[in-house]
C-alpha cells in the first residue's frame, strides 16, 4: 500500500454537516481502519487527526 500525504497546513471549514462521529483508528492486516455504521456506505467522509498530546 502506498503512504499517503497528509496536509498539516490548511484550515478545514464544512456546511451542511449532518452529525460525527468519534472513533479510534485499529489495526486491519498491514493497514488500519475506523468503523462506520452501515448507513454511511458509499457515503463522502472526512477523516480528522487530533493531536492528543497533553502540552
Amino acid at each position: 500500500m502506498k503512504k499517503v500525504e497528509i496536509k498539516t497546513d490548511s484550515k478545514l471549514v464544512l456546511t451542511n454537516i449532518e452529525g460525527f462521529i468519534k472513533r479510534t483508528v485499529v489495526p486491519f492486516g498491514n493497514s488500519a481502519k475506523v468503523s462506520c455504521p452501515k448507513e454511511f456506505l458509499g457515503r463522502e467522509v472526512y477523516l480528522v487527526f487530533v493531536n492528543n498530546e497533553k502540552n
